[in-house]
C-alpha cells in the first residue's frame, strides 16, 4: 500500500514496530474485546493522538480493510495511510472544528424540524381547534396521521439519502417541510389539518437517521453519544425559543384578519426555508469532500482542500477507520441493496432495542404535547401558557446533557437509560392521586417534572451505531429504531381522550402503569446482551490461535454477527 505524505505540512515522521504476524487475527480480536468486555478500548479512545499499534499495524488486517475500501470506494481511502502518525494536540484541535461546523449546523437543522413538528402544540393555546371546529379527539387523529407518514418515510427517506448523499437531501427537505409548515397558515377546518399533517410527517420522516448516520462519518464510536446527546438538546432549546416565540406570534392575533397560531405557522415556516437554502452551501458530503465556493475552494497555493489541508483530512480519516474499520465498507454515495435491508432487518440482536424505541418514552410524550392546552385549561392565560412551559425544558436540557455524561463515564449504558423512567414515575404516582381540588400550582409541579425527564434517547441511539458494527446496518437499524419510536408516539398520541380532560387521570393511570413496565425492560434488556455476549465469548475461546486467523479471513460473518464482535450496553 501507497503510504501517503504531507510536505506542505510539519508532520512526525511514523515508526514502524514490528507486530507478530503470525496471528492476523490477535490485534482487531484483541481490541474488539477489550471494547466490550472491559471498556479498555473506550478508555483508550478518550485520549487523543495515534498509537503505533492499532488494528491496521497487522498486515493481514491491513490488506483485507484496504482491498474492502477499494472495492466499495470508500471516498476517504486516498487518506488511508496505516502509518500516519499525529498527536493530540492536532486531533483535538480538529474535533473542535468538526464540532463547530459539523455538529452545529446539525443542530441547527434538527432545531427546525422539531420546531415545526411541535408548534402544533403551542397553537393549541390560541384556540386553534375552536376556529376549526375540532376537539381533542380530531387533534390526536391529526397527530396519528403525522406519526404513521413520518414512520412510513423513515426508512425510505434514511435509504434515499444513502445513496444520493444527506448534503443533498437534508437541505432539500428542510425547505419542503418548511413550505408545508408555512402552509398551515391557510388550513380552514379538519380536513385541511389532517392533510397538512399528512404532507409534514412525510417530508420530515428520515431526517433522524440521516443525520445519525451521518454523524458517524466524522466522529468516533466514543464521541458520538456526547454529540447525539447534544443534538438531542434541541429539543428542549427549541421548545423554549419556540415558547418565547408563541408568546410574541400568538399575540398577533387580529393583524390582517388572522389567528395568531396562522401567524405563527407562517413565520416559523419561512424561517425554515431560510435554513435550508443556507443547508445546501454549508453541509459537506464528507471529511474529504468540503470544498465549495463558500466552504473554501481546493487550492494547489495553499495545500487545501475546502476546510482541510491533506494532512488534516488523513488524520481525520484515518482516526475513524482505526476506532471502527467498517465505516468505511461503504461510500457515501452507496445505496443499501434488499440483501443488505434484509440482513439488518433479520438482525434479532438489536431487537431489544427497538422494543424499547417503541415504550421507552411513551409515557413522556402525551404530558409534552398537551402542555400548553392544559395549563390553559388550569387557568392560564395563553401568554403564560406557553412561557411556563420554559422550566420544564431547561430541567430537560440539563438532564439529557447529565445522563449521557454519566452513561459514558461509567461506561453503562442500559441501566442508565432506565433512569429515564425512573424519573417520571414518583410523578405520575403524583398525578392519579392529586386531587380536583389541589392548587393548579401543584398539578403543574408534576407536569413539570415529567417533561423535564431525563431524555436518554441519545444513549440507545448510540447503541444503536455501536452495535449495528457495519455501515449498511447502521444505515438501516438506525431508521428502523426511529421507526419504532413512532410506533410509540402514534399510541402515545391516543392516550389523552376529550371525555378525560382537563386532568386526565385515566391516561395517567396508563402512563404510570408503562412506566413501571419499562424500568423492568430495561432490565430484562441488560441480561439479553450480558448473556449474548458470554455465549459469543464461549464460542471464541473455543477456537484455536489458528482457528481464529482463518475465521477473521474467510468469515462471510457481516457487523454483531461476527464471533469476535461483543455488545455494547
Amino acid at each position: 500500500m501507497a503510504v501517503n505524505s504531507y510536505p506542505d505540512e510539519k508532520s512526525t515522521k511514523p515508526t514502524h514496530t514490528e507486530v507478530d504476524n503470525s496471528n492476523p487475527s490477535s490485534i482487531s480480536a484483541s481490541i474488539t474485546d477489550d471494547e466490550i468486555d472491559s471498556g479498555a478500548k473506550e478508555h483508550k479512545n478518550a485520549n487523543y493522538g495515534s498509537t503505533e499499534q492499532h488494528i491496521f499495524s497487522d498486515s493481514g488486517n491491513l490488506g483485507y480493510w484496504t482491498g474492502v475500501y477499494e472495492a466499495a470506494k470508500y471516498e476517504g481511502r486516498h487518506r488511508f495511510d496505516a502509518l500516519l502518525q499525529w498527536d493530540s494536540t492536532e486531533e483535538k484541535r480538529l474535533v473542535r472544528k468538526l464540532d463547530l461546523r459539523i455538529m452545529l449546523w446539525v443542530w441547527i437543522v434538527f432545531s427546525s424540524l422539531d420546531l415545526n413538528r411541535r408548534n402544533i402544540n403551542r397553537a393549541l393555546s390560541d384556540n386553534l381547534l375552536g376556529d376549526l371546529g375540532m376537539n381533542t379527539n380530531d387533534f390526536n387523529n391529526g397527530q396519528t396521521i403525522y406519526f404513521f407518514t413520518f414512520l412510513a418515510a423513515e426508512l425510505p427517506g434514511g435509504l434515499l439519502s444513502k445513496k444520493i448523499g444527506p448534503d443533498i437531501m437534508t437541505p432539500f427537505a428542510v425547505i419542503t417541510w418548511g413550505t408545508i409548515s408555512a402552509c398551515q397558515c391557510l388550513i380552514k377546518n379538519r380536513t385541511g389539518y389532517y392533510i397538512t399533517r399528512a404532507v409534514l410527517g412525510f417530508s420530515q420522516g428520515g431526517f433522524i437517521p440521516e443525520m445519525i448516520l451521518y454523524l458517524s462519518y466524522f466522529y468516533k464510536s466514543n464521541e458520538l453519544p456526547v454529540r447525539i446527546s447534544f443534538f438531542y438538546t434541541a429539543i428542549p432549546l427549541t421548545q423554549i425559543i419556540g415558547s418565547l416565540l408563541a408568546g410574541g406570534f400568538l399575540a398577533m392575533r387580529g393583524i390582517a384578519g388572522l389567528a395568531g397560531w396562522r401567524w405563527l405557522f407562517l413565520i416559523e415556516g419561512l424561517m425554515s426555508i431560510v435554513v435550508g437554502l443556507i443547508t445546501f452551501i454549508v453541509m459537506p458530503a464528507s471529511i474529504t469532500e468540503t470544498s465549495n465556493i463558500l466552504r473554501g475552494k481546493a487550492s494547489f497555493l495553499n495545500g487545501k482542500n475546502g476546510w482541510f489541508t491533506p494532512r488534516e483530512e488523513g488524520i481525520l480519516v484515518n482516526r475513524i477507520l482505526r476506532d471502527d474499520p467498517t465505516k468505511g465498507d461503504m461510500n457515501n454515495r452507496q445505496h443499501v441493496d434488499l440483501k443488505g435491508l434484509w440482513k439488518a432487518l433479520k438482525d434479532v440482536d438489536l431487537w431489544p432495542i427497538y422494543t424499547l424505541g417503541v415504550l421507552a418514552f411513551l409515557p413522556y410524550q402525551p404530558t409534552a404535547s398537551y402542555l400548553s392546552l392544559t395549563l390553559k385549561n388550569l387557568g392560564y392565560s395563553v401568554f403564560e401558557a406557553n412561557v411556563l412551559a420554559i422550566p420544564g425544558f431547561i430541567l430537560f436540557f440539563i438532564n439529557v446533557l447529565v445522563v449521557v455524561w454519566v452513561s459514558e463515564k461509567f461506561n453503562e449504558r442500559m441501566l442508565i437509560s432506565a433512569w429515564s423512567n425512573i424519573w417520571m414515575f414518583p410523578f405520575f404516582v403524583g398525578l392519579v392521586t392529586i386531587p380536583v381540588s389541589a392548587s393548579p400550582w401543584v398539578r403543574y409541579a408534576l407536569l413539570t417534572g415529567v417533561n423535564g425527564i431525563p431524555y436518554t434517547h441519545a444513549i440507545l441511539v448510540g447503541m444503536i451505531s455501536r452495535n449495528a458494527n457495519s455501515v449498511a446496518t447502521r444505515a438501516v437499524s438506525t431508521a428502523l429504531y426511529n421507526m419504532s419510536y413512532q410506533f410509540g408516539s402514534i399510541a402515545a398520541a391516543n392516550i389523552y381522550r376529550d371525555n378525560d380532560k382537563p386532568y386526565y387521570y385515566t391516561g395517567n393511570k396508563v402512563l404510570l402503569g408503562l412506566c413501571s413496565a419499562n424500568i423492568a425492560i430495561f432490565v430484562l434488556a441488560k441480561l439479553y446482551y450480558v448473556k449474548r455476549n458470554q455465549a459469543k465469548e464461549r464460542s471464541w475461546n473455543k477456537l484455536s490461535d489458528s482457528e481464529k486467523s482463518t475465521y477473521m479471513e474467510t468469515t462471510t460473518d457481516t457487523g454483531s454477527r461476527r464471533l469476535n464482535v461483543r455488545f455494547v450496553h
